[in-house]
């Protein structure tokens, strides 16, 4: 019998998932929603662990995600599915759930965050449990740090603004909990917790798994000209010592519908 554990490989959506998990009230037959599925970390555990009394819908709205874990689930676990939804406009007509998780996903909600994390609790039965995990306000502050400082030198100073309105957007742990405390949940427990991600200098970080497609496009988004941010990050990749340890804040954020 094939068992569904949490990868070991995946250095990212993992630890974010355990944290999840120390968070998360389980229990066999639980109805359970987890939105910004992606390739089913942790829907795969979650649907092993409340069983085929239970059932757990994933959402995800990239069409490739979701054929992925389609893919990856085969013929096993039939209580789970996985389906292509925009998790920030909901269906009226999907049913409410006992859980409602999201791993990695509260970056996702934007631009209208509280609103997404509101009609999510619409989907909560009452007595039910959200929870949700994202990297949180402060994470790789220091490459932050070290890519202003050389746009200041530079004189860049619309490319520091950019950068600058990047860094602010990405929520706080606080804000997260006022979240949950303005949508009247209960026991509401929000935690953060360092997670180190390590790279080499130059291309190595320039091109790790972890920062490209994401972090570090971000960064260069704030640049009108490609050549000039190629110049700029290559130059930050350079000096690594001066932005390591790069640490993400793993935040998590859980509560109650009364």
């Amino acid at each position: 019998m094939r068992g569904w554990s949490l990868p070991k490989q995946d250095y990212w959506s993992r630890p974010f998932a355990e944290t999840l998990l120390d968070h998360l009230d389980l229990a066999p037959g639980a109805s359970i929603l987890d939105v910004a599925s992606g390739d089913g970390i942790p829907a795969f555990y979650l649907a092993e662990q409340v069983g085929p009394t239970g059932q757990v819908l994933g959402v995800d709205w990239s069409e490739h995600q979701v054929a992925r874990a389609r893919v990856i689930q085969g013929p096993h676990l039939p209580w789970l599915r996985f389906v292509c939804l925009d998790m920030r406009a909901l269906p009226t007509g999907l049913p409410a759930f006992d859980r409602i998780t999201g791993n990695l996903s509260v970056m996702f909600f934007r631009p209208n965050r509280f609103d997404t994390v509101r009609g999510l609790v619409e989907h909560l039965k009452p007595g039910g449990q959200l929870v949700l995990t994202f990297p949180s306000l402060g994470t790789f502050g220091s490459l932050w740090r070290r890519i202003d400082r050389d746009m200041e030198a530079r004189g860049l100073s619309a490319e520091r603004k950019k950068l600058a309105d990047y860094i602010a957007e990405r929520p706080s742990a606080d804000e997260g909990r006022r979240w949950l405390e303005t949508l009247g949940l209960a026991r509401i427990r929000v935690t953060e917790q360092p997670l180190e991600i390590v790279t080499g200098p130059g291309p190595a970080f320039l091109h790790h798994p972890l920062l490209r497609g994401g972090f570090l496009d971000d960064a260069y988004d704030c640049f009108d000209d490609p050549r000039l941010a190629d110049e700029v990050m290559t130059n930050v990749s350079d000096d690594l010592p001066s932005f390591t340890p790069l640490l993400a804040q793993r935040c998590c954020l859980s509560g109650w519908k009364p």
